[in-house]
């Protein structure tokens, strides 16, 4: 828990650079690539990470990969500043709370919509309005396919879900019965 609290520190102290500096959302961007990088290079990350290297041979390839992918000053001394306080392993955390922060800044929530079958993009559209009336955000939904959920669909927004699954409805069902209960 202390780590993702240390994580959600870093995330909100860039964030107040970029709102005081107007750069959040290229921040946003640079960060969520810097760390895509990172994940995908696992050579590069035991470089930087691993601590049977030397400490300035790891800050030196790092200072060289920042170079390289010619992200801004700002970005650039984060990163180095992370490094510093034995913090890059937390890097992917960061990044997840930096997205979040800066969605909120935006007014923005991703959610998810899982249905038992493709939906049309106006059936897909009249949801993603409805969520936003009822949120009073903008939704940027993340649409996938389940068929083991029968018919229906599935809404997630953060730690809300919205399961109007034939699956679910028939486990409710089962579970009434098994209590002896009227349906």
């Amino acid at each position: 828990m202390k780590h993702l609290t240390i994580a959600r520190r870093y995330a909100k102290a860039l964030l107040i650079i970029g709102k005081e500096d107007g750069q959040a959302e290229a921040y946003r961007e640079e960060l969520d690539g810097f760390t895509s990088l990172i994940a995908r290079e696992k050579e590069l990350e035991q470089a930087i990470c691993n601590p049977l290297y030397g400490a300035s041979e790891r800050k030196k390839v790092l200072q060289t990969v920042i170079d390289k992918v010619d992200v801004s000053k700002v970005m650039g001394s984060f990163l180095l500043l992370l490094f510093d306080k034995g913090r890059f392993e937390s890097l992917s955390d960061i990044n997840d709370f930096y997205q979040k922060l800066a969605d909120e800044l935006k007014n923005v929530l991703r959610a998810s919509l899982v249905s038992a079958t493709e939906l049309s993009s106006e059936i897909v559209e009249k949801i993603r309005t409805t969520l936003s009336k009822r949120t009073g955000k903008d939704i940027i939904l993340d649409v996938e396919q389940d068929p083991s959920l029968i018919g229906g669909i599935v809404s997630r927004i953060g730690d809300l879900v919205l399961d109007g699954s034939i699956k679910t409805q028939l486990l409710n069902m089962r579970e009434s019965l098994k209590r002896g209960e009227s349906v």
